[in-house]
């Protein structure tokens, strides 16, 4: 009939069915994408260090009143500044100064600053039966104790009896001697490094000095006090925009452009420098090092600091606009620093604008008046530097203020009424 449907006659093959494709494989697991496993460990520990402080004259120090201390000078420690006060009629007006008291002071910024502890007050008997307050070696309920802020300080207002200290082996001689020990508490992450390579320092400075040494390539002569100095423009001028300005920006477009096919080096003449000193200069600008303590400070045999090389070399890096090699400089001259020096040292930093030493200079001037008044190189800057005095007057009474607001005890202008250092030293007039 019209309209069924006939089966497939008994040859006809059925369609192949569609190919098989191979199953796409597995993605991997997270697992498997994973990094080696890593680790790391917090380290908390103290950084210690200590300080003696050694209060001579004690029976002239009682009667200053309770709550008055004698100071000893600032140490570092932890990356923060501390300070001993030793209260000699006690801190605590209750005790009607029956007990001297010992305090460690927080003596620079800081906040939360955590810290171990330990004030020893030394027998001087060779006994070696020292009183020892410690935080150390035990254990402590609470922990650190923490300074809150500036001028924070941890210590014992009843140290020591006053009366059964005078009779005892810890005061020899009207001297006393404190040893204070500070532990900084310190977190630090150690975490682990599976592979390291170790970089050496850098050894440019070696290269270029060699090429200094052999005067390979050299273009340019530098004739200083008759001494014929071999160089390299391009390296005086990446290191000196003074030579730069000198070797480049002097030129006209003309010179620019016109070749030079002449062999003969030009010449440079340098005559307010003595060879030594440009010598000395270009060690730095080639190694970028200062050439060795010995030769820096030599001097003729007035001894004037204004004549040792660190201090002409200075004057150099200044001159050629040398920032590195004038900080170098004052850093070295920074060591040297004493009351017979500070007033001379000063006048050079503050003639070759050497900031940081002249900075230091002030406060130890300010600290050390009436000794350093009685130098000969104060009476230098009475006669050639009188605006240097005023700074010191300006940095003295910036001095008085820190003393007022816990600094040092004795006020720097009362040395000059008494004839003391700030140390508490007897300085003796020069005759």
């Amino acid at each position: 009939m019209d309209g069924d449907a006939s089966p497939p006659p008994a040859h006809a093959h059925a369609a192949p069915p569609p190919p098989r494709t191979a199953p796409a494989p597995a993605a991997p697991s997270q697992r498997d994408m994973s990094a080696s496993p890593t680790s790391s460990r917090s380290v908390t520990e103290t950084v210690n260090g200590s300080h003696r402080f050694v209060i001579q004259g004690y029976s002239l120090a009682k009667g200053m009143g309770f709550g008055k201390h004698i100071a000893s000078e600032t140490f570092s420690v932890g990356g923060y500044q501390w300070a001993v006060y030793f209260y000699p009629d006690g801190k605590n007006p209750e005790d009607n100064s029956a007990y001297v008291s010992v305090f460690i002071a927080l003596a620079s910024e800081g906040t939360d600053v955590r810290a171990l502890f330990e004030l020893t007050l030394l027998d001087q008997s060779g006994k070696g039966k020292h009183k020892v307050h410690s935080h150390f070696d035990r254990s402590l309920e609470s922990g650190p104790y923490t300074l809150k802020y500036r001028g924070s300080m941890w210590g014992y207002k009843r140290f020591f009896r006053r009366t059964a200290l005078e009779t005892s082996d810890f005061l020899k001689d009207d001297c006393l001697k404190i040893n204070c020990t500070v532990g900084v508490v310190v977190s630090t992450i150690d975490y682990s490094r599976p592979h390291s390579i170790h970089v050496p320092d850098s050894d440019i400075g070696y290269h270029f000095g060699s090429l200094l040494d052999n005067q390979e390539g050299v273009d340019v002569i530098l004739n200083v006090g008759g001494e014929r100095f071999h160089a390299h423009k391009l390296v005086l001028a990446a290191r000196s925009p003074v030579f730069r300005s000198q070797f480049f920006d002097d030129e006209s477009d003309g010179e620019k452009s016109e070749v030079d096919e002449s062999d003969e080096l030009k010449e440079f003449v340098i005559d307010d420098m003595e060879p030594k000193v440009f010598k000395a200069m270009l060690h730095f600008i080639y190694r970028d090092t200062l050439v060795d303590d010995n030769e820096l400070g030599a001097s003729s045999s007035d001894g004037s600091i204004f004549d040792t090389l660190a201090a002409k070399l200075l004057a150099a890096a200044d001159k050629y606009d040398l920032a590195r090699l004038r900080l170098l400089c004052e850093s070295y001259l920074c060591k040297g620093v004493s009351v017979t020096s500070v007033a001379s040292t000063l006048a050079l930093a503050d003639r070759h604008r050497a900031m940081e030493l002249k900075a230091v200079c002030l406060k130890f001037a300010a600290e050390n008046l009436s000794a350093v008044i009685r130098t000969e190189g104060f009476d230098y800057l009475k006669d050639n530097c009188p605006s240097l005095q005023s700074e010191i007057l300006k940095t003295v009474a910036g001095c008085e203020e820190e003393c007022s607001s816990g600094g040092k005890s004795q006020s720097v202008w009362g040395q000059l009424s008494d004839g003391g250092d700030t140390s508490g030293r007897r300085v003796r007039p020069r005759i």
